[in-house]
């Protein structure tokens, strides 16, 4: 069942913290002593996923698959028909390659497996255009039945993992490769198909997931300074997405902004848009990445190289408005 829509903005604390990889990893340990049933497969990167965690604490349940990803993902099926409670865990451009199995194996079937991204788009830096992934969101959104989180910091993502451990049906959630700002307290709150108001304002939204939300953030400060009054919105549901929250933003901004470290196809701003234009049209500007691969940098300087940054969601939001 659907929690309530929080109204009150939680307390944003503003400092660096973990990978929220690393924070998953704790999280699946903390759960192995409340499940027995949880067991964890990975592709021969448990120390990039922060599984490494669950490995150490529980060897008897991690199971190494090597670089199978398709047989991982077929025999989480298995094993979720059987009544263990799986989580696939591996590189968010890798899930690419495991998309008919996580479509037949496991939604198909309707089985309770949680599969992990770590990774996601521009999060891989150095690593380049080849194992940044733009197109993860987008694809797993169009399964039936999936859902698809993408949490904003350390403290949101042990609350997601629980969230989607407890779900009744498959999740695809990305975790992230390095710190990044934590932004809220232990008081916080979680659940699938709920977004959380971060900063009021009268004349954008600003709509984020994942590492976006700092940003989205910083970007409505920098807008402050102009006199525009946006804002923010924490989504880390994007499928099932947040409608009453987003109609509510709709009913009281002019325009919208979404924000993602995705493709601006099929990911955040899409579900955004598919919402507002079925239950209160607004002007709507998309920050993500574009029709192209990415390349080799820091996450940061990528992030302003392609205009995801808080200047280019700010940049945004005054187009928006202008519409």
């Amino acid at each position: 069942m659907v929690e309530a829509t929080q109204t009150e903005a939680p307390t944003l604390i503003g400092k660096s913290g973990d990978s929220m990889r690393e924070a998953f990893g704790h999280a699946l340990v903390e759960l192995a002593g409340e499940r027995e049933d949880l067991v964890v497969l990975d592709a021969d990167i448990a120390g990039g996923t922060g599984v490494h965690n669950f490995r150490d604490a529980c060897p008897e349940r991690f199971f190494q698959f090597g670089i199978a990803e398709q047989n991982m993902m077929a025999v989480a099926g298995g094993m979720a028909s059987m009544g263990l409670r799986p989580v696939v865990t591996t590189f968010a451009v890798f899930c690419l390659r495991a998309v008919e199995q996580a479509r037949l194996s496991i939604a198909y079937s309707k089985r309770k497996v949680l599969i992990a991204a770590s990774h996601p788009g521009l999060d891989v830096g150095p690593d380049g255009g080849s194992a940044q992934c733009f197109e993860d969101m987008a694809a797993y959104r169009a399964i039936p039945g999936m859902t698809v989180l993408s949490p904003a910091d350390p403290v949101e993502m042990r609350l997601a993992t629980r969230a989607a451990i407890a779900h009744d049906g498959p999740v695809y959630m990305r975790t992230g490769r390095s710190p990044v700002r934590r932004l809220f307290d232990e008081t916080h709150q979680f659940a699938i198909g709920r977004g959380t108001q971060l900063r009021d304002g009268t004349d954008v939204t600003l709509v984020a997931c994942g590492v976006e939300v700092a940003r989205a953030l910083d970007a409505a400060e920098l807008l402050a300074a102009d006199g525009v009054s946006a804002r923010v919105v924490n989504m880390p549901s994007i499928e099932p997405v947040d409608h009453e929250l987003l109609a509510a933003c709709a009913r009281e901004t002019r325009a919208f902004v979404t924000a993602e470290d995705h493709s601006v196809r099929g990911g955040l701003g899409s579900a955004v848009a598919e919402s507002l234009a079925t239950h209160l049209p607004r002007p709507i500007q998309f920050v993500g990445m574009r029709d192209e691969f990415g390349t080799s940098a820091e996450p940061d300087e990528l992030a302003a190289h392609y205009g995801i940054d808080a200047h280019g969601i700010a940049a945004a939001a005054r187009l928006a408005l202008t519409r």
